[in-house]
């Protein structure tokens, strides 16, 4: 393994509301990036009993989903229904019909895609900005 294979594909952003969790996706996501993203979700909801979300997604090739387990799949979007309210996707692909496919008909998030070009818009829908790191 590289030192470019270790970095990580899943990386928080820093806003200015404590009750969004926004994150970086880069490039593919392994198996155990997906087991973080999981984790740092749940960190989220142990401060916050409702949270909203922002991803990402840069120069995205996808995510090794068979080879995350499916006791974690099902819990992460179990815990997801209860807590997350709104989620802005932004970038390619647009993930948010597949998402509604899997999740329950009366699902209580409110997903939306908006193209990179649109990212602006997405942070206003959240009623935040990002934090620009110093």
């Amino acid at each position: 393994m590289n030192y470019l294979e270790a970095v990580p594909a899943v990386r928080r952003i820093d806003t200015d509301r404590d009750d969004l969790f926004a994150i970086d996706v880069v490039g593919h996501v392994a198996a155990a990036d997906a087991e973080n993203l999981f984790g740092l979700l749940e960190a989220a909801y142990a401060l916050h009993p409702k949270i909203d979300v922002l991803v990402r997604l840069i120069d995205h090739d996808g995510v090794d989903w068979v080879d995350v387990s499916d006791e974690t799949l099902e819990q992460g979007t179990a815990r997801a229904v209860e807590h997350v309210g709104r989620c802005a996707a932004v970038g390619e692909p647009n993930w948010v019909p597949d998402a509604q496919s899997l999740l329950p008909a009366s699902l209580p998030v409110d997903l939306r895609h908006f193209e990179a070009k649109d990212e602006a818009s997405a942070w206003e829908w959240l009623g935040a900005r990002p934090i620009a790191p110093r």
